[in-house]
């Protein structure tokens, strides 16, 4: 079994526990694709078998979020489940979150939580935090693509965030209330994308357990089709099973190193990417889908 489900992940489980129930209901090597904290809930694409060998190459890595910002204080998890280390001061108004969102769009730099799983000296900064070991993770560049305000909430307003992957939604939420002098953070997070994986073609464990995993299986190259296609002709099909290399001119649409979705007979056998004269296996998929 190849491919991918579309999880919707509850809130109360961790990433990893939720990617332990499809392994137990599929029996085969399973990962996922950008974890969410244990209270956050939302998309979670499930990698199956040779689908964890292709995260590298999805064609979109952008995440789609619904987040509320409380200015009921600051915690130093920057979430709801931490300990408040500011008191709030008050509810901005609408015009002045408005005024504030511009300076959070686009390239900008985040320093990531101390609860979080970044790691310092080989060790994840939250395991550090838990000991009182007071660790600031290096600053680093991100990119958010869209910033929308939403409704007001009886706490604050709802978010909706567009970003590339790396981004912390709490920090942004934290930092936002830095910038308004109103101290506040993340109360509620919903993932609503991950690429092409979208929240209204979820499904939940509890169909995966009622419907077996194969109704919902997604195919091999579902997130890759915004790369390049090449089919193979069936004169070179033993050097593609194997992983050599092939002629050149196959890639000739291709800039020089740029990937290509490799088909024999229309199946999925590989990633390609142009070297020289020649198109050499990026990923093989021995065996197809």
């Amino acid at each position: 079994m190849n491919g991918y489900l579309n999880l919707l992940k509850p809130p109360g489980m961790s990433s990893g526990a939720a990617v332990a129930v499809v392994r137990r209901l599929t029996g085969e090597k399973t990962g996922h694709a950008g974890t969410l904290d244990p209270e956050a809930a939302g998309v979670l694409p499930i990698l199956l078998g040779r689908g964890a060998r292709l995260l590298d190459y999805f064609s979109d890595k952008t995440k789609g979020y619904l987040a509320e910002i409380a200015f009921t204080g600051a915690t130093d998890t920057q979430d709801a489940q931490g300990f408040l280390t500011e008191e709030g001061r008050g509810i901005p108004s609408r015009q002045e979150v408005e005024a504030a969102l511009p300076a959070f769009r686009g390239r900008i730099l985040q320093r990531p939580p101390a609860y979080s799983a970044v790691k310092q000296g080989g060790k994840p900064l939250y395991a550090l935090a838990r000991k009182g070991v007071q660790v600031l993770a290096a600053v680093r560049e991100t990119e958010i693509t869209a910033l929308e305000l939403m409704e007001e909430t009886d706490a604050g307003y709802m978010l909706h965030v567009e970003c590339q992957s790396g981004t912390y939604i709490r920090t942004l939420c934290h930092d936002l209330g830095q910038a308004l002098g109103r101290p506040a953070h993340m109360r509620f997070l919903l993932r609503t994308r991950h690429g092409c994986f979208g929240i209204d073609d979820t499904v939940t464990l509890e169909e995966l357990q009622a419907d077996g995993t194969e109704k919902w299986l997604l195919p091999l190259d579902f997130p890759l089709q915004g790369m390049p296609r090449i089919d193979v002709p069936d004169r070179y099909g033993k050097t593609a099973r194997s992983g050599g290399k092939l002629p050149g001119n196959l890639a000739a649409g291709l800039a020089a190193g740029e990937h290509a979705r490799l088909y024999l007979q229309n199946e999925l056998i590989g990633i390609g990417r142009r070297d020289g004269d020649v198109l050499r296996f990026a990923v093989g998929l021995p065996g197809g889908e």
